[in-house]
């Protein structure tokens, strides 16, 4: 009899061992594909930034004259006084300011977009 509890004890503790073993596994076999998942999109590419024109920078440079908050010349060129100039435009307009030409910033100012970038 001695014998017979001994041996269900001994069965018992190792099924408990390979039950917490397997659901440790399983565990981990999760992490490890949530982890990819989230690797993965984390890796997933962007589409092509947006970029303005020559011609576009031009007619901003235009504008952000007439407005009194760009005194250089009209080049066509991102310059760092053209990004003071549009940070202070986007910031007066209730724009996200980047310093950037993007696609709000060209539609606020009644800029035509491209082709392309109506597309993107």
């Amino acid at each position: 009899m001695r014998t017979l509890t001994i041996s269900l004890a001994l069965a018992l503790i190792l099924s408990g061992v390979t039950l917490a073993q397997t659901a440790s596994s399983s565990a981990t076999g999760q992490s490890q594909n949530q982890n990819a998942a989230a690797s993965k999109s984390a890796t997933k590419r962007r589409g092509a930034p947006f970029r303005a024109t020559k011609e576009q920078i031009k007619q901003a440079q235009e504008i952000l004259k007439q407005r009194g908050l760009y005194t250089g010349e009209a080049t066509g060129k991102l310059d760092p006084a053209t990004r003071a100039a549009l940070r202070k435009y986007q910031q007066a307009e209730g724009l996200r300011v980047t310093g950037t030409l993007n696609r709000e910033t060209l539609e606020k100012m009644n800029i035509a977009l491209t082709e392309k970038q109506k597309a993107g």
